[in-house]
């Protein structure tokens, strides 16, 4: 029996000394210990470590007993006598045992468990695990970073849960983690709060790294890729917000919240510590960017603390590397806290108050174009409607000079009609104001704007341009075109488009004429072709697929087929309808 077989080997080694015992005597104690626990005879363990006469036997041997222990309670997790049992063999081992073995003892349960029950052995050992370290002493600090590194690593595999009933099943337990944790690092965190004046404390200083290490993997993993809102629902509670201002609590009091949050600008302060390597801060990029998403857009539990000093435009030039981090993300909760962020700091500023010489102009121009990768190739609606409307909002925001560079970029960089179209709206909104002002410079009239209308009025193709896929923009266009010949008579030609006019008429105007005429003939053959066909098509079991954005999309009907071409169509009747009003107002002949 297993208990007897533990009785003789306790029976063996009371009359031994400690230096005596040997390593067959551990084994014996390892597998009769581990064979009580698993056929259940735990008031029988439970005893033998309480007797005082196995102070000696528990204390070196013990440790051993860890893992059948935590499978012991993972087995009787519902039966409460055994389970209460269990945690005072537990105490016991953290009362008489060596506190650097039970940390190993303990973080190897960790590391060894399934995902399935890792949260739950997290659980039963954080407070062991946290005694065990305070025994450590002024040495604790690497031992401290090893469990927090060990758990978080344990934890970076469990999913996230998003909505409202997910978050309330807590399926896997990482919401009792979260919630767990930063009562688990208070005291280290007090700890060094203590003694943060101390340059001189080695040991205090190290302790500080391991916190700081353990909150910037705590953002990368779960708070970066978590909803961190509040539940919309009255009275629900998100932990992930509550773990993510325990977070932030943590960096201020350890005076590294804003060192961190500036640590990749050009700007931030010399008298910062460093606290890491170049190399550590590219890892932690995504914790940086995240950290100021919490700050600036969960403003109910970082704003308060932020110097009023800093200028909104500081505050945004510092945020761009983070706004350009998230943004370059794939996941749906990462993008949106991009988008967030960048919209909270251009919310800060004024319309049209961004100069462009007082700023790192380029870097603005590459998150502008990330604006646009996200409105035309993200899978998520919601936030390609986002990035549209953050991408007016920083347009809104530049001065006249800096509205100009950025819509040139954008005309030659987006590569999207629809987005095209967009910008060339803008510019028409641009001249309009300009027009509207008394005379003087102005970037959206004269021989500037000229220059801009050269990649505005343009086919890439000429005649053989797809009118269809660059509809967008040459509408956006002939809208602009109109809409200029009409408030800007020849006689003043402020915006010098009337002397451009034969130039534009060659380049523009008479090869859209050309291709309307050939994309109309082609698209109404296409339709004859398709209802000369229809009883034949009808019949087939084949259907024709289309590509849109690399996916491919529903097959369609023969009749969805002739219902998308006459609506091109449609399209070209329109486009030839403004083309006729452009030539009616600057008297050209029909071609």
């Amino acid at each position: 029996m297993a208990e007897e077989e533990l009785r003789a080997i306790i029976q063996r080694c009371q009359i031994l000394d400690e230096e005596e015992f040997k390593a067959e005597d551990f084994n014996l104690f390892q597998v009769a210990g581990q064979k009580c626990l698993d056929e259940d005879y735990v008031s029988e363990v439970l005893e033998v470590v309480e007797n005082e006469k196995n102070r000696v036997i528990v204390r070196s041997m013990g440790w051993n007993l860890i893992g059948p222990l935590m499978r012991c309670m993972l087995k009787h997790k519902e039966g409460e006598i055994k389970r209460k049992q269990c945690l005072k063999i537990l105490e016991k081992l953290v009362e008489l045992c060596s506190p650097k073995e039970l940390v190993l003892g303990f973080l190897e349960q960790i590391e060894r468990t399934s995902q399935e029950q890792v949260s739950q052995i997290i659980l039963i050992l954080l407070d062991p695990l946290h005694i065990v370290l305070l025994k450590l002493g002024s040495k604790k600090a690497y031992s401290v970073g090893l469990s927090l590194s060990t758990i978080l690593s344990q934890l970076s595999h469990l999913p996230v849960p998003y909505t409202k009933k997910q978050l309330e099943e807590d399926e896997h337990g990482l919401c009792q983690c979260c919630n767990a944790l930063p009562c688990f690092v208070r005291p280290f965190v007090d700890e060094v709060v203590l003694h943060v004046e101390d340059s001189s404390d080695g040991d205090c200083k190290e302790l500080k790294k391991e916190l700081l290490a353990f909150c910037l993997n705590s953002i990368k993993y779960p708070l970066l890729v978590a909803e961190l809102d509040d539940v919309p629902e009255e009275g629900a509670k998100n932990p992930f917000r509550q773990f993510a201002a325990d977070i932030l609590d943590i960096l201020q009091d350890i005076r590294l919240l804003f060192p961190k949050m500036f640590s990749q600008y050009r700007c931030r302060s010399d008298s910062w510590d460093d606290d890491l390597s170049e190399t550590d801060k590219e890892q932690h990029a995504d914790s940086f960017a995240c950290l100021s998403y919490m700050v600036f857009v969960q403003n109910s539990f970082g704003v308060n603390c932020f110097p009023l000093v800093f200028s909104p435009s500081y505050i945004l030039q510092c945020n761009m590397v983070h706004i350009r981090v998230l943004l370059n993300r794939q996941e749906e909760p990462v993008l949106s806290k991009g988008l967030a962020l960048l919209e909270n700091c251009l919310m800060r500023l004024e319309n049209n108050s961004l100069l462009t010489e007082s700023l790192d102009f380029k870097v603005f121009v590459t998150t502008s174009e990330d604006l646009v990768k996200v409105a035309t190739m993200c899978p998520f609606e919601s936030l390609r409607k986002k990035s549209i409307k953050v991408l007016q909002l920083c347009i809104d925001k530049f001065e006249e000079e800096g509205k100009y560079i950025l819509f040139r970029c954008l005309l030659q960089t987006s590569n999207h009609s629809g987005v095209e179209g967009f910008i060339i709206q803008n510019i028409k909104n641009q001249i309009d104001l300009a027009l509207r002002k008394p005379e003087g410079h102005s970037f959206f009239i004269g021989l500037s704007l000229i220059k801009l209308l050269d990649r505005v009025l343009l086919l890439p193709e000429g005649a053989s341009t797809d009118l269809l896929q660059n509809s967008d923009r040459i509408m956006a266009a002939l809208n602009l075109l109109r809409y200029i010949f009409i408030i800007d008579k020849e006689a003043e030609n402020r915006t010098c488009v009337w002397t451009e006019l034969f130039k534009i008429q060659q380049t523009f105007m008479k090869p859209l004429h050309t291709g309307l005429c050939l994309s109309r003939a082609h698209y109404k053959a296409e339709i004859k072709n398709r209802k000369e066909n229809k009883g034949e098509s009808s019949t087939s079991t084949e259907s024709t697929s289309i590509t849109v954005g690399g996916k491919k999309m529903a097959k369609l009907t023969s009749q969805m087929e002739l219902q998308v071409l006459q609506s091109a169509l449609v399209t070209f009747d329109l486009m030839e309808s403004i083309l006729a009003r452009v030539e009616e107002l600057t008297d050209t002949l029909a071609y």
